[in-house]
């Protein structure tokens, strides 16, 4: 029983096709994981208005009633004034809603708005959605946290 050249080929052509394969892996660039922005302020999604948020009180707990402020102002810095913002939330992986219904309930100036009655439910990834009205035009703003 002699020694088999074709098996020797064969492994030499596999090992080839392996090294190839793995070169090319190599060379594709990794790709960015998309996820939730937990930022609190950022540009409306037209880019009308940039928002920021933050609650009146920390730290933000389940299950009881928080007060945020919201900023509205423009994208060159000046603060939007008697704007009309509806607020909404949910919890995504979830599929419902918060279990209250926040509203503006003052409007402090320069471009602060006072939220009253946010509340979460339960812990995980919520977002709250700000539907802006103004003169400047309607736009919105969502904003992911985590609870």
């Amino acid at each position: 029983m002699g020694f088999n050249w074709r098996y020797l080929v064969a492994i030499i052509g596999i090992a080839a096709v392996a090294a190839m394969a793995l070169s090319k892996l190599s060379s594709i660039p990794p790709q960015p994981v998309s996820g939730p922005n937990f930022a609190f302020s950022k540009p409306s999604d037209q880019g009308t208005y940039v928002v920021a948020m933050e609650p009146e009180t920390t730290p933000v707990k389940q299950g009881e009633l928080h007060s945020w402020i919201v900023t509205v102002k423009t994208p060159d810095g000046k603060p939007v004034e008697n704007a009309k913002i509806t607020v909404t939330g949910s919890m995504p992986a979830h599929g419902h809603g918060l279990p209250t219904s926040p509203e503006v309930t003052d409007h402090l100036g320069e471009g602060r708005y006072r939220v009253e009655g946010v509340k979460f439910s339960m812990t995980g990834l919520w977002e709250l959605k700000f539907a802006i009205s103004a003169p400047q035009g309607d736009d919105q703003a969502v904003f992911s946290l985590m609870l």
